[in-house]
């Protein structure tokens, strides 16, 4: 059985297929995902598992060299945006509008859907590397 922190074995693979500025993306319950992009379900029920619970379990092994966030978190939910910069304070950040970044899933090898109710908490992780 696997020691490391992400248990969840198409999340773990994901994770392990990476490569240098690849994307990986985690959003809340209600975000949509373009067809095509492998969608990994750990949506349980309202807030269960949080976006901050999961962005803290792939952060464990996931080396991470920029976040994209939706500009509408800066107003919309700004202590969703504290908590995400407070996990990844040294991290590059780049805003865009919501409408691009949901366009932008497409483009990320998944998107893990969590069971978060929270306006705006949505991510595209681009990896990095690890030396």
């Amino acid at each position: 059985m696997k020691k490391t922190t992400v248990i969840n074995s198409e999340l773990s693979t994901v994770i392990a297929g990476m490569g240098h500025m690849d994307w990986l993306s985690i959003g809340d319950a209600g975000m949509p995902v373009p067809m095509g992009t492998k969608k990994i379900d750990l949506a349980l029920t309202k807030q269960l598992p949080s976006f901050i619970d999961v962005l803290k379990n792939i952060l464990s092994e996931l080396e991470v060299q920029k976040i994209y966030l939706a500009d509408e978190i800066k107003t919309q939910n700004p202590d969703q945006l504290k908590a995400i910069q407070e996990l990844m304070p040294d991290v590059e950040v780049a805003f865009m509008p919501h409408s691009d970044l949901k366009k932008n899933l497409a483009n990320t090898h998944a998107f893990v859907r969590t069971g978060e109710m929270t306006p705006f908490s949505n991510i595209i992780l681009e990896s990095g590397v690890t030396f």
